[in-house]
């Protein structure tokens, strides 16, 4: 084998890796995609913080992790940069819809920015729940950017274990 072609082989082997990373970073990041809508005003008076979430993206990614035990459905879904009174909670079909709004918070009123990568505004993301849950049971907290629900699971969804008797 040449060197030419040892080097092509090596970059296509290079090519091809990459090309299933992003195809894996594409399908795993595809359901924590969140669209952002920036808040109108209704005062033609523009703030900074109007203008970051008119500039920002509109686009976010509010990833989420769902886990099962015996009596409950955990959800904790990354969110920095918020407080706990800037999310709704509900259960819709099976769903935990999580509603908010995410603020921009600017210290400084001077300068300028040349990366606006954030999203900003309200939005709304819909994760499947794996079984029915009491929703009137559920309890929610938001921790260093963490918003963890846990949901009790419906009694006929519940695990039942059976104990053998000895004969």
């Amino acid at each position: 084998m040449n060197t030419l072609s040892t080097v092509s082989n090596s970059l296509n082997r290079v090519w091809q890796g990459l090309a299933e990373g992003w195809r894996q970073l594409r399908e795993r990041a595809s359901h924590a995609m969140t669209h952002f809508t920036p808040l109108s005003r209704k005062d033609d008076i523009e703030t900074w913080d109007d203008r970051i979430m008119r500039l920002g993206s509109r686009w976010g990614v509010l990833a989420s992790d769902v886990e099962e035990n015996s009596d409950s459905i955990i959800v904790h879904l990354e969110a920095p940069g918020m407080e706990a009174e800037d999310f709704d909670l509900s259960v819709v079909d099976n769903y935990l819809l999580v509603r908010g709004v995410k603020h921009s918070k600017r210290e400084h009123k001077e300068g300028s920015y040349h990366v606006l990568e954030c999203a900003y505004g309200s939005f709304e993301r819909a994760i499947p729940l794996p079984v029915e849950v009491e929703e009137n049971k559920a309890r929610a907290r938001y921790k260093r950017g963490v918003l963890t629900v846990t949901l009790p699971k419906n009694a006929k969804a519940r695990r039942k274990r059976i104990e053998i008797q000895s004969a």
